[in-house]
């Protein structure tokens, strides 16, 4: 990976790679990608050593959209179990950074939502969950926030419909 790589981030979202940086901890130099999110304006530093490990992967083809698509379109499933369970199930599955497990658990608690009163905790996985897809989606696209939040809307709205 090079400064200018659009990549994903598990649990943070896409984002461009702005620069490598160097620092010294405990008399070892250790180098940093430096990340920088659009969304909130964000910027992290990741160890370039460890970068398998955190999950790091470029954003996306145009190809995939419509794995996403089919996602967002398909019947949600409900997390069984207590509060704790569930949301502990959906943080799991977020955290494995693959696109296609938020889209899931954007769409699952999305209709929810609608539906139904869901969890202040899973109200928050919501909105992160999408922040995360919506995130890459503008890469993939190449479109701006709010038409891929129209997008997803769109294709919520008729799932939704279909329940």
């Amino acid at each position: 990976m090079k400064t200018g790589d659009i990549v994903v981030y598990p649990m943070h979202g896409a984002g461009v790679i702005d620069g490598i940086e160097s620092s010294e901890v405990a008399g070892v130099k250790i180098s940093y990608y430096i990340l920088k999110l659009p969304i909130g304006n964000l910027k992290l530093m990741l160890p370039v050593d460890s970068i398998e490990q955190l999950g790091l992967r470029k954003v996306i083809g145009k190809e995939k959209i419509a794995e996403v698509e089919k996602i967002l379109r398909g019947k949600p499933e409900r997390t069984q179990g207590s509060w704790n369970k569930r949301f502990q199930a959906i943080l799991d599955q977020m955290k494995s950074g693959d696109i296609l497990d938020v889209a899931a658990v954007a769409r699952n608690l999305s209709i929810q939502y609608r539906k139904r009163k869901i969890t202040s905790s899973e109200r928050r996985l919501m909105e992160l969950s999408r922040q995360i897809l919506i995130s890459e989606l503008v890469y993939a696209f190449n479109k701006s926030p709010e038409e891929v939040t129209d997008w997803i809307e769109n294709i919520l709205n008729k799932a939704e419909d279909k329940i």
